[in-house]
């Protein structure tokens, strides 16, 4: 189970983005994050990733509280998620082809990449000739299956996908919303997708929680929010 309990964070603490959220992904389960952009629902899947220290809070998973955040991380806790971003071209190395940008994982953990490239590749449609390109050379929808491929790589057992489809045209969305559920269907991970789509979130989860819910009474507070600027 990933639990977010009683979660503050923002980046300045004088002036955090929300306070005191909880949040319950069970084993198996698809929740969808439903909010407006710049809400704060980002910063906490970044959170939920370890990617983020939070203010205050805990985040447990597995029955294990987090041992640390980004590379601090223990590496058993850190390579149980998979991320997607919603702009892949500010999340891949310019200088990667795409085989290198899947492989990315694979390589830090030392692991033998050739097959499991190949198998993700083919799983998100991408072939020989795409792979061997730079991302400058990719469209944003080819761009988006390598690196939903390279969060797949370490086989996760939660997905994080953060505005993943917000970019792209109905085909592309629909082939890689399948791709994760695919995914998903083979091994039980778990998944939350964050966006502003209610239509989509209500097709693709099996439950959806509106951010308003989550923030509750200190939404509604505008004296306690922080400013325009300080919100992501």
């Amino acid at each position: 189970m990933l639990e977010l309990c009683s979660v503050t964070a923002g980046y300045d603490r004088r002036a955090p983005v929300f306070r005191d959220v909880s949040l319950t992904l069970r084993p198996g389960e698809s929740v969808g994050l439903l909010g407006p952009s710049g809400c704060g629902k980002s910063t906490l899947a970044r959170v939920a990733a370890l990617l983020h220290t939070p203010d205050a809070g805990r985040v447990v998973i597995d029955g294990e509280p987090a041992g640390g955040w980004r590379h601090r991380a223990p590496r058993a806790q850190r390579t149980a998620f998979g991320v997607v971003f919603q702009q892949p071209r500010l999340s891949a190395d310019p200088r990667l082809r795409l085989s290198e940008l899947i492989a990315e994982p694979l390589r830090a953990n030392r692991r033998e990449h050739v097959a499991r490239v190949r198998e993700l590749a083919d799983a998100v449609g991408l072939s020989a000739e795409l792979l061997a390109r730079r991302p400058h050379e990719v469209s944003d929808g080819q761009l988006q299956r390598a690196c939903l491929a390279r969060a797949l790589t370490l086989r996760p057992r939660w997905l994080i996908c953060d505005e993943m489809t917000a970019m792209l045209d109905a085909s592309t969305t629909a082939a890689l919303v399948g791709v994760v559920e695919e995914y998903r269907r083979e091994t039980g991970a778990g998944l939350l997708a964050v966006g502003h789509d209610r239509v989509l979130l209500e097709r693709w989860c099996g439950r959806t929680v509106e951010w308003a819910e989550l923030v509750g009474e200190w939404e509604g507070d505008l004296s306690r929010q922080p400013s325009s600027a300080a919100r992501r």
